[in-house]
C-alpha cells in the first residue's frame, strides 16, 4: 500500500530513459557485458502496459509506463540478474519567480512544438491517454513529460534522468525543447521552399498546356507530334518515288510507329532522329555531270602547273566517262610525297565533272563505326561517314576524297581497312548497308578518290580495288612557275604587302628553291615565301608605312588638288624602297 501511494505521488519520468536501460539489457543479452556492467546506475521503475508480437516468434514490442527513478545499489545474483535498488526522490527547491517563469516558458514552448509538428501532438495525446492530465503546478512531472517529446540522444536523456534538482532539470529540458522548435522551423522552411518550387513548375505547366489548347482552337498552332509528322511527310513525298521499295516500307512503318508514341517516351526521340536521317538523304537526286575535255583541261591548268602525266590520265578518265555516259566504276588512288597537290587535284576533278565535293581523312582511324555507323540501340548512335556525306552534299553522286588511306589504324573496335573493302568495291557498294540506317544504300554512282604517301602500308585486297596514279613531284622550273603564279601572290595578300613595293628577284627565287626547298612538294616553299613577306611587312611598318583606303575617282581627284595646295607645308613620308636582301 505504501508503494502504491509512492507511485501516485512521484508521477512520470521520460520514456526515453526507460528505453535506454532496456538497450543496455539487450547488449548484455548479446554478450557485450557481464553481471550489471551493462546497466546504468540510475534507471526507471516501469510498468508493462502493452505487449505486441514481433515479426518473429521470439520477438515482441513493449509499451512501458515509467513511474519513478531507481538507483542500483548492489547485485544480488548474476544469473538470473537481480539487483538491489533504492527509490530516488527529487531534491527540494524553492518555487520562486524564476522557477515559475521557467515553468510558463516550458508550457509555451510545448504549445509551439505541438502546433508546428502533428507528430508531437499525436505522441502527447497518447501520453495523456495513458497517464491522465498533467498538473502544470507540478514542475517535476511537467519537465519529465516535456523531455519525452524531444528527439535527443540516449546519453542526453540519461543525464536528465539522473538530475534530481528540478530547476536544473527544467533548464536543460527547456534548451532541448528550444532546439526542437528551431528544428521544426527549419523543416517548415524547407517544406515551403520545395512546395513553392513544385507549385511554380505545376503552374507553368498548366499555363503552357492552356496556351497550346487555345492556339490549337484558334488554328494558330498544331500539335507538336502532328506538326512533326506533317513535316516528315512533306520532306519524304518528293523523294518517295525515286527511293527503293524497301526504304519506302521502312519510312512508312516508322511514321506509323511515331504517330503511336508519346513525346515523353525515350523511343519517340530515337524514332524521330532515325526519320530525320532517312528523309534527309538525297534519294534519286543527282548532280548533272560535265564530260567536256576542253573545260577539264582549262580547270586543271588553272589549278595546277606541270603534272602533265597526271593531267593526261585524268583527261583519259573523263573521256572514257563521256563515252560510257558515267564516270562510275573506278576508284582512283593518288600516290605521292607530301605537298605535291594530291588533295587539290581531287577538288579539281570534282570541279571538272560538276560534282559535289566531300573530303574526310582516315589517318589514324581505328573505329569501324566511323565508316559503317553505330547500331541504333546505342545511346548517341550516329550513321557512318558516307551517310553524313550524302546528307551534307545533297547529291547521290558526289566526289568523295578519302585522305591518308595509307595511315589507317586498327584497334579493338575492328579493322577499318576491312570495312573499306565493301565501300570501295564497285560490285558491292550498290547495296552498301550502314549499321544505323539498316537499309541498302546505293553508292555505285559515287566517285571515290583516295590519297596516300606510300603504298606499302595499304592492305593488298584494298589496293587491288584502286587504280594508282603516281605524282612524283615538281622540278625546279615547275616550282619557280608555281611560286610566281600561285604561292607569291597568295603570300603578298596574306601579309598585306603591296605587290609594287616589295618583290623577289629571280636569282633570289632560284637560290630559295635550290638551297632551302629541295623537297618534292611546294609546301615548304610556301612557308618560306610567307616568312620573307612577313619580314618585309615588318620593315615597311618600321619605316612608317600605313594603310590608306582607296577612294573613288572623283574623291581621288579632289584629294590630289588639295595636296597640291598644301605642297611645301606638309611633306609626305617617302615610300619604302624594295629591300635587295629580300
Amino acid at each position: 500500500q505504501q508503494q502504491q501511494q509512492q507511485q501516485q505521488q512521484d508521477g512520470l519520468t521520460p520514456a526515453a530513459a526507460g528505453e535506454a536501460s532496456l538497450l543496455g539489457e539487450a547488449d548484455a543479452a548479446a554478450g557485450k557485458g557481464s553481471g550489471a556492467d551493462h546497466l546504468y546506475e540510475v534507471g526507471t521503475f516501469a510498468q508493462v502496459h502493452t505487449i505486441l508480437a514481433g515479426d518473429s516468434a521470439d520477438s515482441a514490442q513493449l509499451l512501458l509506463l515509467g513511474h519513478r527513478r531507481l538507483k542500483r545499489e548492489a547485485v544480488l545474483s548474476p544469473v538470473p540478474l537481480r539487483v538491489g535498488v533504492s527509490h530516488l526522490r527529487d531534491e527540494s527547491y524553492v518555487n520562486d519567480d524564476i522557477t515559475k517563469a521557467t515553468s510558463m516558458e516550458l508550457v509555451n514552448t510545448m504549445k509551439d512544438l505541438l502546433n508546428m509538428n502533428p507528430l508531437y501532438g499525436e505522441q502527447f495525446r497518447t501520453l495523456m491517454s495513458l497517464t491522465g492530465s498533467i498538473d502544470l503546478n507540478d514542475l517535476s512531472r511537467l519537465v519529465d513529460a516535456a523531455a519525452s517529446l524531444t528527439s535527443a540522444d540516449d546519453v542526453t536523456l540519461q543525464g536528465i534522468l539522473e538530475t534530481l534538482h528540478v530547476p536544473t532539470r527544467a533548464q536543460r529540458v527547456l534548451e532541448l525543447l528550444k532546439k526542437e522548435v528551431e528544428l521544426c522551423k527549419l523543416q517548415q522552411d524547407i517544406r515551403e521552399q520545395v512546395e513553392a518550387k513544385i507549385m511554380k513548375e505545376q503552374r507553368r505547366m498548366i499555363l503552357m498546356e492552356q496556351l497550346k489548347s487555345i492556339k490549337r482552337e484558334l488554328g494558330l498552332e498544331k500539335d507538336d507530334k502532328a506538326s512533326l509528322l506533317a513535316a516528315f511527310q512533306a520532306k519524304w513525298e518528293p523523294k518517295a518515288a525515286a527511293a527503293p521499295e524497301e526504304v519506302r516500307k521502312v519510312v512508312s512503318d516508322e511514321l506509323d510507329k511515331l504517330s503511336g508514341l508519346e513525346p515523353v517516351s525515350p523511343e519517340f526521340n530515337v524514332t524521330r532522329t532515325y526519320l530525320e536521317w532517312l528523309t534527309s538523304l538525297p534519294w534519286g537526286v543527282h548532280s548533272k555531270e560535265v564530260f567536256d575535255i576542253q573545260h577539264a583541261q582549262q580547270v586543271l591548268d588553272e589549278d595546277h602547273f606541270g603534272l602533265q602525266d597526271v593531267k593526261a590520265r585524268i583527261l583519259e578518265f573523263i573521256a572514257v566517262g563521256r563515252l560510257r555516259g558515267s564516270a562510275q566504276g573506278k576508284i582512283l588512288c593518288l600516290v605521292g610525297p607530301p605537298g605535291v597537290g594530291k588533295t587539290s587535284i581531287g577538288r579539281s576533278i570534282a570541279r571538272t565533272l560538276g560534282r559535289k565535293y566531300y573530303r574526310f581523312s582516315v589517318g589514324g582511324l581505328y573505329d569501324v563505326a566511323e565508316i559503317k555507323g553505330h547500331r541504333r540501340t546505342y545511346v548517341g548512335a550516329m550513321p557512318g561517314k558516307m551517310v553524313q556525306c550524302l546528307k551534307s552534299t545533297g547529291s547521290s553522286n558526289p566526289l568523295v576524297l578519302i585522305d591518308e588511306i595509307d595511315k589507317l589504324g586498327r584497334g579493338h573496335t575492328g579493322d577499318p581497312a576491312s570495312a573499306l573493302l565493301e565501300l570501295l568495291d564497285p560490285e558491292q557498294n550498290s547495296g552498301f548497308m550502314d549499321h544505323y540506317l539498316d537499309v541498302p544504300l546505293d553508292l555505285s554512282k559515287v566517285l571515290f578518290v583516295c590519297t596516300a604517301n606510300v603504298l606499302d602500308t595499304i592492305p593488298g585486297p584494298l589496293l587491288d580495288r584502286m587504280e594508282v596514279i603516281r605524282l612524283s613531284g615538281y622540278t625546279s622550273d615547275e616550282k619557280r612557275s608555281i611560286a610566281r603564279r600561285y604561292l607569291e601572290p597568295q603570300a603578298l595578300t596574306d601579309s598585306g604587302v603591296p605587290a609594287d613595293v616589295v618583290g623577289l628577284t629571280d636569282p633570289a627565287m632560284d637560290s630559295l628553291i635550290d638551297e632551302y626547298c629541295r623537297e618534292a612538294g611546294v609546301r615548304n616553299l610556301k612557308k618560306h615565301l610567307e616568312k620573307i613577306y612577313r619580314k618585309a611587312a615588318f620593315k615597311l611598318v618600321q619605316q612608317g608605312a600605313k594603310l590608306v583606303a582607296v577612294e573613288p575617282a572623283a574623291a581621288a581627284a579632289a584629294d590630289a588638288a588639295a595636296d597640291k595646295q598644301q605642297q611645301g607645308q606638309e611633306k609626305e613620308p617617302p615610300a619604302a624602297a624594295a629591300d635587295p636582301a629580300a
